[in-house]
This record gives structure tokens, C-alpha cells and sequence, in this order.
């Protein structure tokens, strides 16, 4: 079965609500009716649609969900997903580093998923922000600075002005008047 089989099976309401019956406990058709709140019609042709499709059968005269076929249909979508997707090189040159870019990173490095509590592996991931996205010796206004935090934080559970603080916490980023620069001090790892 595929997933876009399950999600086909699973796309009508009524289907859904009736493999929800079951997997809630709905041994009988008349169970599953009653506690699918559809008409017998209805939850009748649900029934036979889940079992042609494999996600219910009749076992011991009781209507069971293989709630086991959805859990191995979502294993093999992600295993064939993850072995599809070349894995992002940041160029760092280390696999320690790389792995935790891919971990705190997403969108191919351009957008950070969240940020590491650590604090020696936080200063590596804003290190990899903060180098990929100013110019040694600029001067970068803070709109600027803001405008570009935004991109990165963008579906993030971090917000830009969080990211531009730790980058000034951390010696990554200078700022003076207003004005913020790109430290050429700051090492990559603690």
C-alpha cells in the first residue's frame, strides 16, 4: 500500500470517521454506525471501501483496524524519502559540524529550523549564519541586518531579533551606533 492509497482511502469524511470507529473500539457495523454518527448506508459503504483497501478487516467475527499497515507504509515513505535527498553540504568540512547544520538547518542551509540550546553548538550554527550572509568589513545598518534574520527565520521557532542578539552575544557580529559588522575575530567553534 502507498501512501497516497491511505490518503485516498482516508480522504472522505465519512470513511475517516468510520476507520476512526473502528480504531476507537467499533467491533460491529452497527457499533461502527452508531459511533461514526453517519447513516448505515453510509458507514456500509465505508466498511467495504477500508477493507478492499486493506486498512480493516473481520477477525474473529470483530471489525479490526491494521493500523500496523499505516505505521509500515510511513517507514518505507521515509526511509525511500530520505535516501531520495542528497544530503546538504555546508562546506564546512567536518561531518560532526555538517550533521548539526542538517539537524538545525533547513531548506538547503537558507533557513534555520531552530536554534541548538547549547551554547558552543548554537555559536557553530549562527557562525554558519552569520558568515553566509555578511561581508567581512560592510557596515550593515540594522533594517538591513533585520531584513536579512527575517529570511533565515522565516517558519522558525526563533525570531530575528532573538538571532540578531545571540549574534552579538556570541562576538559573531559587532555593533556600534546602530551600525552592525562582521567580526573577522570571531572563530567558527568554541
Amino acid at each position: 500500500m502507498t501512501p497516497e492509497e491511505i490518503v485516498g482511502l482516508l480522504a472522505e469524511p465519512g470513511r475517516l470517521r468510520v476507520f476512526s470507529a473502528v480504531v476507537l473500539g467499533a467491533g460491529t457495523p452497527s457499533e461502527v454506525t452508531d459511533r461514526a454518527g453517519i447513516p448505515p448506508k453510509e458507514a456500509g459503504a465505508a466498511l467495504r471501501r477500508l477493507q478492499e483497501g486493506g486498512l480493516v478487516e473481520a477477525a474473529g467475527g470483530r471489525l479490526v483496524a491494521r493500523a500496523g499497515q499505516l505505521k509500515d507504509t510511513a517507514r518505507r515513505a521515509a526511509r525511500s524519502e530520505d535516501s531520495a535527498r542528497p544530503a546538504v553540504d555546508h562546506g564546512s568540512g567536518d561531518a560532526r559540524v555538517e550533521t548539526l547544520l542538517r539537524t538545525f538547518l533547513r531548506d538547503g542551509g537558507d533557513r534555520i529550523r531552530s536554534l541548538p540550546r547549547q551554547f558552543g553548538r548554537r555559536r557553530i550554527v549562527l557562525h554558519h549564519l552569520a558568515r553566509r550572509s555578511f561581508e567581512t568589513g560592510a557596515a550593515y545598518p540594522e533594517r538591513e541586518v533585520n531584513a536579512v534574520l527575517r529570511g533565515w527565520c522565516e517558519g522558525a521557532e526563533v525570531d530575528h531579533v532573538t538571532v540578531r542578539r545571540y549574534l552579538v552575544d556570541h562576538c559573531l557580529l559587532s555593533r556600534a551606533d546602530g551600525v552592525y559588522r562582521l567580526r573577522e575575530d570571531a572563530p567558527a567553534v568554541l
